[in-house]
């Protein structure tokens, strides 16, 4: 009995090991198989949206009197380069609205939109909006076109897949694939109201103007531009700005922003020392304008806003891109940080002015004050634009090297402000500076040709 028991067991063993390669290869096959059947469903996600979106994608140039060539121009040595102006389009209603860049259509009031059937059209450009750099334009059809929808940008997450569709050097509807790479870039300078999303999906010459979708075709971002000297460095105008400027294009033809009335500068490591906040962590006022919705509401010099309807704020590139997503008459809650103190403050902003509020700050850094000041006349008003009324110690002379020069004072600046105290004559300012201790640094509010901003000197450096 135990030699027919040890013969079965052996006789498992074998077949065992007969049967477990072959077991193992079919899993490791079916697995495979697995894998690309995935792929596979990866893959048509992407041709799927790819035939879904590309009939609402449009070629955008401007108008000529030439006619059309019979037969397209076959590239020689390389691909067509884009005519100048030319770029890509979407179409986002069935009657015939396109979302582009300014940029594409420039001056123009008509432009040629070539669909993808290559039928041609004279759009007529409802609207532009040079600080977003978004324009709409309408085209005439007597069918219903082929369009799609604008998403919500405030779902997109960095790392999710997304799809670029245009006309880069004038090849019709090209499809490129890629990531969000970045979310809220600003600073790019390619707009006044920059709240880019930074994609690595390949943007080209004559990308400009179409649409970023997402895996379910809707549109993210509008393709605005790329960093020429860099490889998957492209930039989309968020959907959700896209929506507010062009919904106000096609109604009114024009924009309307909120308009605070204030002067800002951002917080540097020296200015948030003085004002006891972390580098960055809000926006400094530097100036209220009299009458404007600041003034009215409460706001102050040397105050630093720190949010704007709970939402922080922490450049002045923010600040002045979350007000101008308001529209005049809308009334906010403005988070406010005083003498150390947060305080809320309720403003009804009025229509945007066109003037600039962003401070020229001055360089910073040296060792010795070196200014001389003087009481304002009449005639020196008039030489350096000084306001009616105008209070404050008027800078005589700047020293050669001082710190004063090398932080960028100048002659006809005017102080306002040293250390938060208000200075209203040049003996305010001289009893003042007699009382500050040389290793003391100096806060100051100064005006220069009606603009204000905050400075710190630091007269000599402490051994």
């Amino acid at each position: 009995m135990f030699n027919q028991a040890k013969f079965v067991i052996s006789k498992f063993i074998i077949v065992t090991l007969l049967v477990f390669p072959v077991i193992k290869t079919e899993v490791h096959a079916a697995n495979i198989e697995k894998g690309y059947e995935l792929i596979e469903l990866f893959q048509s996600t992407f041709i799927d949206i790819a035939e879904k979106v590309k009939p609402a994608v449009v070629n955008i140039s401007p108008t000529t009197t030439e006619a059309p060539s019979p037969k397209p121009q076959r590239p020689r040595g390389g691909p067509r380069e884009a005519p100048p102006g030319s770029g890509s389009g979407v179409i986002v209603d069935k009657t015939g609205f396109i979302i582009t860049n300014n940029h594409v259509v420039g001056s123009a009031s008509v432009v040629e939109v070539r669909l993808s059937d290559k039928t041609k059209f004279k759009g007529t450009v409802i609207g532009k909006d040079p600080d977003t750099d978004l324009a709409l334009v309408r085209i005439e059809a007597d069918h219903d076109l082929p369009f799609v929808k604008l998403g919500d940008s405030s779902k997109v997450k960095v790392g999710q897949w997304v799809i670029a569709v245009g006309n880069p050097f004038g090849l019709d509807r090209t499809v490129t694939v890629g990531v969000i790479s970045a979310l809220g870039r600003e600073n790019v300078n390619l707009s006044r109201y920059e709240d880019f999303i930074q994609t690595d999906a390949s943007i080209n010459p004559g990308n400009s103007g179409g649409p970023l979708f997402n895996i379910r075709g809707e549109v993210v971002g509008i393709n605005t531009a790329i960093i020429n000297f860099a490889q998957g460095i492209g930039f989309a105008i968020p959907s959700n700005m896209v929506q507010s400027v062009t919904s106000q294009l096609r109604d009114k033809g024009r924009v309307s922003r909120g308009w605070l009335g204030v002067g800002i500068q951002p917080l540097t490591e020296e200015l948030a020392q003085k004002f006891g906040v972390k580098e960055g962590n809000g926006v400094l006022i530097n100036e209220v304008f009299e009458g404007d919705p600041a003034s009215k509401g409460g706001i102050q010099p040397g105050d630093i806003i720190l949010s704007v309807n709970e939402k922080e704020v922490d450049t002045p590139n923010t600040l002045a891109r979350v007000i101008a997503g308001y529209i005049p008459g809308d009334k906010i809650d403005v988070g406010v940080l005083r003498d150390g103190e947060r305080i809320k403050l309720v403003i009804e902003l009025v229509e945007r002015k066109d003037e600039a509020v962003t401070a020229s700050i001055p360089r910073e850094k040296s060792k010795f004050l070196g200014l001389s000041v003087g009481a304002i006349t009449d005639e020196l008003a008039l030489q350096y634009k000084l306001k009616e009324g105008d209070e404050g110690a008027l800078i005589t002379e700047v020293q050669e090297d001082s710190v004063a020069a090398k932080e960028g004072l100048q002659t006809g600046d005017l102080i306002k402000e040293v250390n938060r105290q208000k200075i209203k004559t040049p003996k305010d300012f001289n009893k003042i500076m007699k009382e500050t201790k040389e290793t003391e640094t100096i806060l100051m509010r100064v005006t220069r040709e009606g603009r204000a901003f905050f400075i710190v000197l630091k007269p000599r450096e402490s051994e």
